[in-house]
């Protein structure tokens, strides 16, 4: 989850505009035998951060085809479905808040909810969505055709001072963990570290004793969000290979949330994986006119938070908030930047340490690559730059499956 620069994409949930019916794969974007190679894929995304729309005041029907252009949401059941989108890890994504005993207790509470939301969307669901647990389910749930459901956790501030609750989320199915977002908390340091700055040096001691228990768990270890020296810190701490599961390359465009070549070399060498962000403003710098960023403030006062509108009130938001995007259009990153990112990547470490975390729902998608409708494009364009489609299933799935074998193994070795 990141802040996106339209207020419409960064605070608002979504709602059901068009009931579900049929729903086939599209090939729309790309050729016919371009898709057919994208369905035998089993493709995951690791960053999906949808589940933030599941408590909001009007909710959020995951089975009904919602429009990015009308709420800017980018993910669904029926759009999963025409872009090929086998499912991925769904966040439990948590705002960083106060170092004290009470904010912590109420983002836990929060947490906890989240990671019910999750299961309620698969529990009512169950022939279209299933909870995946060990590396083997991804397999065994795509053969099924229903759409795979691992849990993650981004930012770990909800664990205040006890690093039990680790144990406890495992619990409910986490099996990805990253210690911190935007602000620097009582784990590590960030790589937008806020008032706090870098107190840590990168891990604080409980981050320390974090890594070494997510490692004991079986939880791969994520380091989006993180500072550069808490990542590189993490890859060598780490019993196994750590992922960043939403991120960028600073050879491309030097970013705070982009990693320099050397340190994605050796997160590489130990076996990590990079999964590509499609932030806008990770991608290049996208300055806004003065109208749009006026106009936008005026849109913050006039409704609040539109995830606290419900019914008309909601319409009416939207209504709103469209009308301003048209008015000012946002300037936006295109497909061709993000690809120039992901090919780099490639080109740096290769197909067995880059993957795929486009950040939807968060404040990823681009001009060109709005919705996941659009995810056979990436595939389209590998395979025009020679990549084969053994390549392609790594990126897109295999590797994210081979750091959760990796972390089960570990924690297996625990017990003997």
């Amino acid at each position: 989850m990141a802040y996106r620069n339209s207020f419409k994409l960064g605070l608002l949930g979504a709602v059901s505009l068009t009931a579900c019916s049929t729903v086939t794969p599209s090939s729309s974007v790309v050729s016919a035998d371009v898709m057919a190679i994208h369905q035998r894929l089993m493709t995951l995304d690791t960053h999906l951060d949808t589940p933030a729309f599941f408590d909001t005041a009007h909710g959020y029907d995951i089975m009904k085809r919602h429009s990015y252009e009308r709420d800017g949401t980018q993910v669904d059941y029926p759009r999963m479905v025409e872009g090929g989108l086998d499912g991925g890890f769904w966040a439990i994504y948590m705002g960083q808040g106060p170092l004290t005993p009470e904010g912590y207790q109420q983002v836990r509470d929060k947490a906890l909810i989240r990671a019910t939301s999750i299961h309620k969307m698969a529990a009512a669901n169950p022939s279209i969505f299933e909870i995946a647990l060990t590396s083997a389910d991804a397999t065994r749930i795509n053969a099924t055709g229903k759409k795979i459901v691992y849990l993650s956790m981004e930012n770990s501030y909800e664990l205040g001072e006890d690093l039990s609750l680790l144990d406890s989320f495992y619990k409910l199915g986490v099996r990805m963990a990253g210690p911190v977002h935007n602000g620097t908390n009582q784990l590590a340091d960030s790589a937008n570290p806020g008032p706090l700055g870098a107190k840590w040096g990168g891990l604080s001691p409980m981050g320390r004793d974090y890594v070494k228990r997510a490692n004991e768990l079986g939880i791969i270890l994520d380091g989006s969000h993180s500072s550069d020296t808490t990542i590189e810190q993490m890859i060598d701490l780490s019993a196994t290979p750590i992922i960043l599961s939403h991120h960028g390359c600073d050879g491309v465009f030097e970013h705070p949330r982009n990693l320099p070549d050397a340190l994605l070399k050796k997160l590489a060498a130990k076996g990590g994986v990079i999964h590509m962000n499609a932030l806008g403003a990770f991608l290049k710098v996208l300055p806004q006119s003065k109208e749009r960023t006026d106009a936008l403030a005026a849109l913050r006062t006039k409704w609040g938070n539109p995830n606290d509108l419900a019914g008309d009130k909601y319409e009416q938001y939207l209504n709103d908030s469209n009308a301003l995007d048209k008015q000012f259009p946002e300037n936006r990153a295109t497909f061709d930047d993000y690809m120039e990112q992901v090919l780099y990547a490639i080109k740096l470490v290769g197909v067995d340490h880059v993957g795929f975390g486009a950040d939807w729902d968060g404040g990823g998608g681009v001009a060109g690559y709005d919705d996941v409708t659009m995810i056979p494009k990436v595939t389209d364009r590998l395979l025009k730059a020679g990549y084969k489609e053994a390549d392609l299933q790594k990126m897109w799935g295999g590797n994210v499956v081979r750091l959760l074998k990796a972390a089960e193994d570990y924690k297996a070795s625990l017990a003997k």
